[in-house]
């Protein structure tokens, strides 16, 4: 007989049977009436080809037979692993318990959460827990996802792959940045002025990499001059204080460098930048990744 052939249920009635020996009392046991519980034991003879329990000799109740007598203690430690199994849930202690995560972060996302995240994460067991950031690859998130590479991604909502859960860290519009006493001076935008402008992009894609404000400009059957494209976001103060070039970033990341720096309204109205962390389906449950997750967005809520 293999386990298939079997209603597990069964086996939990056999095992009241054999405690009490007698069909009333274990029907009282199991909560339903004498002649289901017969029933269920004629199916248990049928399948394990012998009684299993035979009438007493004296008075009323039954005897196990030998196989009756010899399963009874192998069937009551099964169960009770079955018992726990069905009842495990999985739990984390990130002060306890050792792990690794994986974190797929965007410059940006470590220019607006890292030191907070960092300093935080800090506090907890150096000696259990590792944390790895590594820069998103956009061609390759997809199948890290899959293949359990990476616990979390934190990087622009409109990069996250098709079927990943998320959770929105925050929203910040647009603005524009150019070096105190440009020479532009401090008149508000307007749509001529942004696009003669010298721009500065940040961007990791090599080739001729298109920006936010380039794909809503074609939108407007406009473009921009984007004299320097740079990859990553630190480069930026340094880069506008030097020079006159112009860099339009969402206003939530160009705070943490406004010391030398002039910010504008755009001269027109773009969706805005959304921040969100994500998962795999898998790891919705996941007790550490849930942890992790609920740990950054305390940190963004901030």
């Amino acid at each position: 007989m293999e386990l298939s052939d079997i209603d597990l249920n069964l086996l939990v009635s056999l095992e009241v049977l054999l405690q009490e020996c007698n069909v009333t009392h274990a029907a009282q046991r199991l909560n339903i009436s004498q002649p289901a519980l017969s029933a269920q034991l004629a199916r248990l003879r049928l399948a394990f080809n012998d009684p299993l329990l035979m009438p007493a000799e004296r008075g009323r109740g039954m005897t196990p037979t030998a196989m009756g007598h010899s399963l009874k203690e192998p069937l009551s430690t099964a169960l009770k692993g079955l018992k726990q199994l069905v009842r495990f849930q999985p739990s984390f202690d990130p002060k306890l318990d050792s792990r690794l995560f994986n974190i797929a972060a965007s410059d940006n996302a470590m220019i607006a959460l890292g030191t907070p995240l960092l300093t935080k994460l800090q506090t907890f067991s150096p000696q259990t827990l590792r944390f790895i950031f590594g820069q998103p690859q956009k061609d390759q998130i997809a199948t890290q996802f899959e293949r359990g590479e990476i616990d979390l991604l934190i990087d622009d909502v409109r990069l996250i792959p098709q079927n990943m859960k998320s959770r929105t860290l925050f929203r910040s519009g647009f603005v524009m940045a150019q070096r105190q006493g440009h020479p532009r001076g401090l008149a508000p935008l307007d749509l001529e002025t942004y696009c003669s402008l010298q721009h500065l992009l940040v961007s990791s894609d090599t080739g001729n990499p298109q920006g936010y404000m380039d794909e809503y400009l074609s939108t407007l059957q406009r473009s921009r001059n984007v004299f320097v494209t740079l990859p990553q976001l630190s480069l930026v103060p340094r880069t506008l204080q030097s020079g006159n070039l112009v860099c339009t970033l969402p206003a939530s990341l160009l705070v943490h460098f406004a010391d030398g720096l002039d910010l504008f309204e755009l001269p027109f109205t773009v969706p805005e930048y959304v921040l969100s962390v994500a998962w795999h389906p898998r790891n919705h449950y996941d007790p550490g990744v849930t942890w992790l997750r609920e740990l950054i967005l305390e940190i963004a809520s901030v």
